[in-house]
This record gives structure tokens, sequence and C-alpha cells, in this order.
């Protein structure tokens, strides 16, 4: 409206109204002036008094000098009377491979599904941060589905994200972060920081160290310092320049006169920093000297359960959860993780509610394809249908690749379907050579197994309902057991002149003996990276068979069969005698030499 009604003047007044602009053009600048300086005052007075501006939303951006203060430098950008700071994103994985992060179970399952054990990721260059999926309203289903009604190429909308009332109340709440010596030297804090803010992480760092210097007892200097470096880390790739801000952020909180809101900053940042250096004990130490000092932040006590884990500390992780409940008991966060410790406990049945409900909650951490995972598992397990719907709902979600393939880590858009001819592999001499010789492999294999050696070793993934079912591994995640090759000499040679197995970190090279009376679970492999090649052995004329989504077959004595683990299957051993195959996994016919290369082991 103000701008029509200019525009509308301009027009009726003609000449007269360029000669008004011009008589007033000395004055106009320091009236413009003035209007800013109050608007900019009123807004300052709003955003305090009022609580105008949701914190937590505007996540900092607008925030010019870093101090968790907005001031009428901000009120400018909110108008758009300035340029807002420049913030620089981190790379993409140049593989190009999507994998689950944040307060999530890293790891992987050998032969089938996504680990029961929280591991931590590699060292990697600081860009190489794997991009998490926004907290999202998660779908609850309400309907019962089979993978024959659900198409794999199912369209959604994500939904506004659901917040605590802990979170609402903490977007009110400004972080104070400057002490009262700190406030006196703002202006140059605000400098230093405003480089940072415009991408110029160098120039930025230079400013910092030469404040530190110059106030080695400030926090916000040295706090400003440590940011810096961390940005610089990011950007040039340097774990080296990472580990210096780790120590920053630690000598920040060794300070004097730390206020609450910066000790807490800078520890989680450290917390979080260590934890993706791979250094897992001395970001359980932060993090438990964090709860130490915030005990009633019940954030801060499920952060230090996802350290446990991530440690292999299922028992430590566990007490937290179960004291976390006990304070906050429907911490949808807490649920969630409790619920996936008492799957890895096997304890099937009394996971559900607490993966369900977490799930439910929708809260942030929560939103993990894991979690999905391991809920439709267990409801499988104890025969309920509803699995499906949770499935889908991963899916919708975009953890899954579709209802029946849910690996999740994964290269997209590689092929996907779960049965493969060997014409379609581009593997036919390997597939020839192991039809070929499957005589001599197969005396080799049996001479271990009717050794009673110890060789072949049971299946530990809970993955049975029944029975019993051996393994006996040549080669693991690209490397070769020497140890194992010792007993079957031939077959390893015949193995040595293809590298698309032997050098495949994503898979295996085993035999595998299944006693009569076993059943395995329905369940998929953790990546879609490999595909699994079956050399029937010993084979039962009668009873034997494996379904990959929703075609079975069954194998034959001395043929290939090659199938997609990633996609769901399932087996069954009803023969009166065992059955005995070789496994060997292969790289997926589509990824390039340099993702063979460079992707971590599974």
């Amino acid at each position: 409206m103000g701008e029509t009604s200019v525009d509308g003047a301009k027009m009726t007044g003609g000449n007269t109204a360029i000669k008004s602009e011009q008589k007033t053009e000395g004055n106009s600048f320091f009236s413009w002036l003035l209007v800013l300086a109050l608007l900019g005052a009123w807004l300052s007075v709003g955003v305090v008094w009022f609580d105008l501006v949701d914190y937590s939303a505007l996540g900092g951006v607008y925030d010019a000098d870093g101090d968790g203060d907005f001031d009428v430098e901000d009120a400018k950008v909110l108008l758009g009377l300035i340029e807002k700071p420049v913030t620089v994103a981190s790379t993409e994985n140049p593989l190009g491979e999507r994998e689950s992060t944040s307060h999530s179970p890293h790891g992987s399952a050998s032969d089938a599904e996504p680990s029961l054990e929280f591991k931590t990721e590699e060292s990697r260059p600081a860009n190489q941060i794997s991009p998490e999926l926004p907290p999202t309203t998660q779908p609850v289903p309400t309907s019962v589905s089979t993978p024959e009604s659900i198409t794999e190429t199912t369209e959604f909308k994500e939904e506004p994200s659901v917040e605590s009332k802990e979170e609402k109340e903490a977007k009110k709440k400004k972080p104070k972060l400057l002490n009262k010596f700190d406030k006196t030297i703002k202006s140059e804090i605000n400098a230093a920081e405003k480089l940072r803010n415009k991408g110029k992480f160098e120039e930025s760092l230079r400013a910092f160290e030469a404040l530190v210097q110059k106030f080695p007892q400030s926090p916000r200097c040295r706090y400003g310092k440590a940011q810096a470096e961390d940005d610089l880390a990011e950007k040039i790739h340097s774990n080296e320049m990472l580990l210096k801000a780790v120590n920053t952020y630690r000598e920040v909180a060794e300070l004097p006169d730390v206020p609450p809101d910066l000790i807490k900053a800078t520890l989680k940042r450290r917390a979080e920093r260590q934890q993706f250096l791979g250094r897992t004990r001395g970001s359980l130490a932060t993090s438990e000297k964090l709860v130490q000092i915030f005990p009633e932040d019940i954030s801060l006590k499920n952060d230090l359960g996802v350290a446990h884990l991530l440690l292999g500390d299922n028992k430590g992780a566990k007490r937290i959860y179960e004291e976390v409940l006990a304070r906050a008991p429907h911490d949808g966060f807490a649920k969630v993780h409790y619920g996936f410790i008492l799957k890895s406990e096997n304890k099937i049945a009394e996971s559900i509610p607490y993966l369900r409900e977490g799930l439910e909650s929708g809260e942030p951490g929560t939103d993990d394809g894991r979690f999905y995972f391991h809920l439709g598992d267990a409801l499988q397990r104890t025969g309920d249908k509803s699995a499906y719907d949770w499935y889908e709902a991963g899916h919708r979600q975009g953890h899954f690749a579709s209802v029946w393939q849910r690996s999740l880590y994964n290269v997209p858009g590689l092929r996907a379907q779960p049965w493969w001819m060997a014409e379609e592999t581009r593997y036919t001499a390997l597939v020839k050579m192991l039809e070929r010789n499957w005589l001599t492999i197969r005396d080799e294999a049996l001479s271990v197994l009717d050794s009673n050696s110890g060789q072949f070793l049971p299946e530990d993934e809970y993955l049975r309902e029944t029975g019993d079912w051996g393994q006996f591994t040549l080669w693991q995640q690209g490397r070769k057991v020497a140890s194992s090759c010792r007993y079957v000499p031939k077959t390893c040679a015949l193995l040595e002149h293809y590298p698309e197995a032997t050098s495949c970190k994503r898979g295996q090279i085993k035999f595998s003996v299944m006693q009569a009376g076993t059943h395995v679970w329905p369940h998929t492999g953790p990546t879609n990276c490999r595909l699994r090649m079956h050399l029937g052995l010993v084979i039962p004329s009668k009873g034997c068979r494996i379904r990959c989504t929703n075609q079975t077959r069954s194998w034959e004595e001395g043929k290939v069969l090659i199938f997609d683990d990633s996609f769901e299957h399932e087996v069954w051993q009803e023969a009166e005698s065992y059955r005995l195959i070789f496994i060997v996994d292969v790289w997926h016919p589509q990824l390039t030499q340099l993702q063979r290369q460079t992707l971590s082991p599974i």
C-alpha cells in the first residue's frame, strides 16, 4: 500500500513532485537514518519484551554478532535492508552414498540386517558429513497392508515437525554467551564474528587469535577461535585443524567466569566433533562432564546414552535410559533407544512398545531408519502384520528404497531387482568358474565339515527362529582370512583371479551349512552395493527353499543362484539332512572403480 501511494503521488504531481524531491534531497538521507534507528530500536524492544522472534527457527542466521543477542543490525537483516550473513554448507559425499547419521545406531551386519551395535564411523575428512533428514511427524500406521499391495514408487510429503514443550520453552530463552568482561569488548568480538559469518574463516581465525592473545581470560573470544577452527577444518578437509578446535573448546570450558550457556554450547560441540573424529571415549568423557554440570537437562542425559552405545556399552546405555524414563516417562528419544537395546538383547516382545511409541512421538533423534527397521522386524517375528505398515512408513520417510528393499548403507541410482541372471551381472566368467569347479569346492568344504575342527561357527545375529546354521568364512570385508584358506587351498586359489569378489569390502566369501529343521526369519542385508551368489554343493531333493521378495526358488547342486540380499529374503530347511552352499558376494556391477576403492567396509 505504501509503495502504491508514493507512486501515485509521483504520477499525479508531475513536475511539482520532481521539484519537491530536489528540494528535500539534502535532508532525505538523515531522515531515513532516523527512521531506521527508531525502527531498529522498537524492533529490539519488541523482541526483548514481547518475545517476537523464534530464536530456534532463526537458527542464529540473523544473529550478526554471534552472542545470542538480537539487535538493530539483526533487525535490518530481517527487513532486507542489509545483506544476510553467508553460511558455508558442507560438501556432499563425492561417492554419492547415503547413510544414516545423527544419534543413530551406527553399525552393520555381516550377513543380514543392520547391526544391533552402535559403532563409530571411521575418521573422514571434515566435509564428509552425511546429511540428516529433518525430524518429521511420524506416520502412524492405521491399516494392515502387505508388500503385494505396496508400490515401490510411493510419493510422500514431509509433514511439519512436532515440537516438545521443552523445545518451545527453550526457543523463548536467548542463550547468554557473554560474561561481564566480554560485554565490554563486544564490538571487537562482533568484528571477528562477522568475518566468520561471511565465510572468511582464515581471516576470522586470525582475528580471534589476536583477541585471545590480547584477552586470554575471555571465554567468548576463545569460543570464537574454536568455531573458526571448526569451520576452517570443514572448509580445507583437515582433521588436524578439527583436533585443534576440539582442544580449544576444552580450553573455553576451563576458563573462569564462563556463562552456563556458553559452557553447554562449547562442550556439546566438543563431544560432537570428538565423536566425528572417532574419539568415542573422549566424547563419552565430555558428555559425562556435561551431565555433571547440568544434571536436570534430559537431552544431555540422552546424548550420554548414545555415547555409551557408540562404545558398545549397551549395559551402560540401558542404565542411562532407564534413569531418563524414570524422570521423563514420555521421552520419545529415550524410548526408541531403550527399545533398540532391548531388541539387541533379543527381547523382541518387550522392545516393540518402546520402539513404536518412540517413533510415534516424532521427537528429534527418533526419525532413523534403523528404528523403523527393527520395529518392523520385531513385529514380523511376533506374527504382527502391521510390520509392513511400519516398513511403508520408513519408505515414505526416505529411509528405505522400497518396502522390500530395506538396506540402510546405500549408493543411490544402482539397478535394484531381487533376482539376477549371470549375464546381467557381467560376472559370467566367475559364475562359469564356480559351476565348473563345484565338485572341488564341495570336497574341500566337506573335509572341513567332517573334521569337526570347529571352523564352522554358528550364526550369532539372532536370525534363526529354529535349527542350526553354521558358517566358515574365507574372505571378510575384502580381506583374505589366511587361517581359513589353509583348510581349503584349492578353493581360495580359484577365487584369487576374481577381484569383483575378493575385493568386495561390503561382503564375504564363505561356506554355509544349514541343518534340517532350520527357519531363518525374513531379513535384509545392510547395503545395496553387493550382489550375493549361492553355489549349491549338497542340496537335499526336497524341503530347501529361499524366498526373496515374493519369489521363492530352490538350490541345485553345481548351479549358481544370484540375488540382491538388500531385498527381504527368508530361508526354510525342512529336509531330512543338511544343506551346504558356497556364498560369494560381489560388488554391484554399476559401482565405479573409485566407489569400490573408497566405500567404507561393512
